[in-house]
């Protein structure tokens, strides 16, 4: 695993995802376990990374990909112009964002505090 979930400022994309697969040279991270149920088609795709990448595990291969997916999602979550919120330098006006984005990353926040919460109390 990349070792990269738990960072919000460190964003990948594909491409480099596939360079980092390449080079093995991940740093491990803490991590949530999860189950998911895989299509035969997505189930076939990953155990063929698995066999491309033998550095790497199903299961970090999956994390891997599960983070790059929801970093590309946030990233394309549209900006809907909301209410004037202030003005800029310039005197233009500026908007808070009324699309998922703000719901979305307080929504995260709160998840994230109960799992460090929950982990805190565990170990």
């Amino acid at each position: 695993m990349l070792g990269l979930q738990g960072n919000p400022e460190v964003s990948m994309n594909m491409q480099q995802l596939l360079a980092e697969w390449q080079s093995l040279s991940r740093p491990r991270g803490p991590s949530i376990r999860c189950c998911a149920d895989l299509e035969p088609h997505d189930a076939a795709r990953l155990l063929a990374l698995a066999e491309m990448y033998p550095g790497c595990t199903q299961a970090s291969l999956m994390a891997d990909l599960m983070h790059v997916a929801l970093e590309e999602l946030q990233a394309a979550m549209p900006y809907v112009h909301g209410r004037q919120t202030g003005v800029d330098e310039l005197g233009d006006p500026v908007h808070a964002d009324a699309g998922p984005t703000p719901r979305f990353l307080a929504l995260a926040r709160k998840h994230l505090k109960a799992l460090q919460e929950e982990r805190s109390l565990a170990g």
